[in-house]
């Protein structure tokens, strides 16, 4: 959900990957084998202890992937792709691709883009779980000239890497 993981997501950003997207991708996306089963609070690593405090209550948890199932014939799991087809069979009800200007935030529910939550935006901001109430703090994502990396979520156009809380 977006009110859990864009604090995380935007904290993570700001400090643990010091602004860099590509630290970032390369973390949530490229070096996990299947995907994600939850993200933790090391992802808050480097995160002042008061806002670690703010976003997690004072809990810890460490993220977990998914590199531990075991499928039906035996062979090794494979990286997970989420794509409209396959989102509703997966249980994906949210979306987060990153962009060099911030997280898209796609709702399952609907289809198309959704909004766009600036990197710069204070990870302590309350967010809902409806795109709806974010409108002094998002914009609407326009074209990139490169693909944008999925982040820790489904999207619903074309695979996407894909991770659950």
């Amino acid at each position: 959900m977006p009110s859990h993981h864009l604090p995380l997501l935007l904290a993570a950003y700001q400090y643990k990957f010091g602004r860099d997207v590509e630290a970032m991708a390369q973390h949530l996306i490229d070096d996990i084998t299947v995907g994600w089963d939850e993200l933790g609070t090391d992802l808050l690593d480097d995160v002042p202890p008061t806002l670690v405090a703010a976003l997690t209550g004072g809990e810890h948890w460490p993220s977990r992937t998914l590199d531990h199932l075991i499928t039906p014939d035996g062979s090794p799991p494979v990286r997970m792709t989420v794509t409209d087809t396959t989102a509703g069979e997966l249980g994906m009800q949210w979306g987060y691709i990153l962009h060099p200007q911030g997280i898209e935030v796609i709702s399952m529910a609907h289809t198309g883009t959704g909004p766009l939550v600036a990197w710069d935006t204070n990870p302590s901001t309350p967010f809902s779980d409806h795109p709806a109430h974010w409108p002094a703090i998002t914009t609407r994502r326009t074209p990139t000239t490169r693909p944008p990396r999925p982040a820790a979520g489904a999207a619903p156009t074309g695979p996407r890497t894909a991770a659950r809380r």
